[in-house]
């Protein structure tokens, strides 16, 4: 059977070299670059085609920075060994993206699809962000921005739809340093069923 290294395309090299950025640069990202980036996460796949999403774009790095200062003050309530371990690389939680994209999720009492509809998402801005040359972290915590009495701040700041929360945060922006290495898959999690 062929392995992705030997099978060769476009998709598959983005997946291959994709990895979780966390230095930017402060560069900020082309508009018509971040629209494209949004423009393929609006094509995901969702459950029964609900698409319960709505993704905000945000291109000013201050607002960027500005919320994850709300988020890391959240944290550090919240989990202070997950505070301290984001201490330890900078102090940012967003460390230093000069642009992101905030999946607002719609509820969808009784489903567990939301959640996962927002996962595919975010794996469709990450992998269109490296196709276009721009490094991304897909990050959860982003969502601790968005609760409490200044997560409701927030959420009318950045123009979510009444009842939407975060599902998820892409962070978008160009490394602060070449050689960002992906994670190591380990294939031997992979089981085949042969065929009978």
């Amino acid at each position: 059977m062929a392995t992705v290294t030997e099978l060769s395309t476009e998709t598959l090299d983005a997946i291959a070299r994709r990895y979780s950025c966390r230095a930017y640069r402060d560069e900020p990202v082309p508009q018509q670059t971040l629209r494209a980036i949004a423009e393929a996460g609006a094509r995901a796949p969702s459950a029964v085609n609900r698409q319960p999403w709505r993704l905000v774009v945000v291109s000013d790095g201050a607002v960027v920075s500005e919320l994850g200062a709300s988020g890391l003050a959240a944290l550090r309530v919240a989990d202070e060994a997950g505070y301290a371990r984001i201490a330890s690389r900078g102090g940012e939680l967003f460390y230093g993206a000069p642009a992101m994209i905030v999946v607002a999720a719609e509820p969808q009492p009784g489903l567990l699809a939301a959640d996962l509809d927002v996962g595919i998402v975010a794996s469709h801005l990450a992998l269109a962000a490296t196709s276009l040359g721009v490094n991304s972290c897909i990050c959860g915590l982003g969502r601790l921005a968005f609760e409490g009495v200044e997560g409701e701040a927030w959420k009318r700041r950045l123009g979510f739809p009444a009842g939407f929360g975060c599902g998820i945060t892409v962070l978008l922006g160009y490394a602060a340093a070449e050689g960002g290495t992906p994670h190591q898959p380990d294939f031997a999690k992979i089981i085949e069923v042969p065929a009978t």
